[in-house]
């Protein structure tokens, strides 16, 4: 009652609890993956470019459908096992031509023959912590929560629907049309999923 009168006054700043819950977007439920690519498919042709699949297992072409960027983890990796050969070099250098210089058999100081097996484990030692450490942080894991989850059949992800959902922050997002458009695409469920 007081809700309907302060909306009825006016006020500014004031907005009534329907429209103050935030919409993560609308989600619709799929048969196979084949349907899946091609709802992704005709919903990138109708002009929508914020889109999220959801499968039990990894669908071939899902990303380029998406128009999903590569990944920069092959970049990360690298630059950390050029950072770990970098280091082994300069380590190994430093040691035995510096700091603790010992003529061994009428070797040079510093030869660098000796040094690639050192050099290799350390460039695979940082580029495997990259590896690992990158994806983490690249997958945001751990999430604790995700609108997902308020998806009332976002079991069916991880065992045997395929998902797609149509986020708010597109910029052509419009509840009822989104709706209506994954319907026509062949979801067997749609539905409008809150923040």
């Amino acid at each position: 009652m007081l809700e309907a009168v302060l909306s009825k006054l006016g006020l500014p700043g004031y907005e009534p609890e329907a429209e103050r819950r935030k919409v993560f977007g609308v989600i619709g439920d799929f048969d196979t993956p084949e349907d899946l690519l091609r709802a992704i498919r005709t919903a990138r042709a109708a002009g929508y470019t914020k889109m999220e699949a959801f499968s039990p297992f990894p669908v071939h072409g899902a990303d380029e459908a998406l128009g999903a960027p590569r990944s920069p983890l092959g970049r990360i990796v690298i630059v950390f096992a050029l950072l770990g050969l970098s280091a082994a070099v300069l380590l190994q250098w430093w040691t035995g031509a510096v700091d603790y210089k010992l003529v061994i058999a009428g070797k040079p100081l510093f030869a660098l023959e000796p040094s690639v097996p050192i050099m290799f484990e350390l460039a695979v030692l940082l580029s495997a912590f990259a590896a690992v450490l990158g994806m983490f942080h690249l997958n945001r894991i751990p999430t604790y929560y995700h609108p997902f989850f308020n998806y009332s059949r976002h079991a069916g992800a991880s065992n045997d629907r395929f998902l797609l959902a149509i986020e708010a922050q597109d910029p052509k997002f419009q509840a009822e049309e989104a709706v209506r458009f994954l319907d026509s695409c062949g979801s067997r469920h749609t539905e409008v999923v809150e923040a």
